[in-house]
């Protein structure tokens, strides 16, 4: 069933969060950057049009000035994000660029899908950028957003992205395969949940696990996030962003994943 829908979606948004984008000592990891726009660019030779919600600007911050990496101070932590995002954006566009693809940032808080001539300008130039065959790469404007404004994680972003362009589809990434009852990471015996039919419901049969530290999200936030477009008939895959050519295994059906549907 996973195979038929991303077969028959045309607008997917696609989630990539910090630990998947890093590596284990913390920089960006190229690697899959190199892979995973080798997948993109297959998806688009479809007809495929897509948007990338993407987390990373602090850990690339990081990279680049390592010597800040203990500054807990708020405003420290805004500078880092400043610069990493200029190196996040930098390592998306060399590996389009292979492809001829450009990329066009998008950095956006609350505010901006709360206030609606807001959010009829972001819709439009995700419009825009998409028709001309541009990636949006969308990000939190973590630089200038403080409690009040802030999403606070990219899986509600992206869900918010979804929704505001009309998405067929939204696939989460994450570090394991989908959603288990129980935390495989601890128990052998888990089980992966491959279809989920009532968010709201599932909360209440599985164990819910810690974020790592690298991301601000966990398996909560993506839950809410699949209620969020599945409230609009939209349905979310959450699938394993760790594994090489992940979405060509999902599009061809041999990889599992859990489907979240509305």
């Amino acid at each position: 069933m996973i195979s038929k829908l991303i077969q028959e979606s045309r607008k997917i948004v696609i989630k990539i969060g910090s630990n998947i984008l890093s590596n284990d000592n913390g920089m960006i990891n190229k690697k899959f950057l190199e892979n995973f726009s080798d997948q993109v660019y297959h998806l688009m030779q479809q007809g495929k049009q897509i948007i990338i919600v993407s987390s990373g600007a602090r850990i690339a911050g990081v990279a680049t000035i390592g010597k800040w990496i203990r500054k807990e101070d708020i405003h420290y932590k805004q500078a880092l994000c400043a610069i990493g995002q200029v190196e996040l954006m930098d390592a998306y566009r060399k590996v389009f660029n292979r492809y001829d693809i450009h990329i066009g940032q998008v950095l956006l808080t609350k505010d901006d899908f709360l206030d609606p001539h807001r959010a009829l300008n972001i819709r439009n130039t995700l419009f825009t950028l998409v028709d001309e065959g541009v990636i949006p790469i969308i990000n939190e404007n973590d630089s200038v957003s403080v409690e009040e404004i802030q999403i606070g994680d990219n899986d509600t972003l992206a869900a918010l992205t979804t929704n505001i362009w009309n998405g067929n589809l939204l696939i989460m990434f994450s570090d394991i395969d989908g959603v288990y009852d129980k935390n495989p990471k601890k128990h052998c015996e888990a089980q992966l949940i491959e279809r989920v039919q009532n968010a709201d419901d599932l909360t209440k049969k599985i164990e819910i696990g810690e974020a790592n530290s690298f991301g601000t999200g966990g398996i909560a936030t993506k839950i809410e996030a699949a209620r969020m477009v599945n409230d609009l008939g939209i349905p979310m895959i959450l699938a394993n962003g760790k594994k090489e050519d992940i979405l060509l295994g999902l599009l061809a059906g041999t990889e599992k994943a859990t489907l979240f549907l509305p």
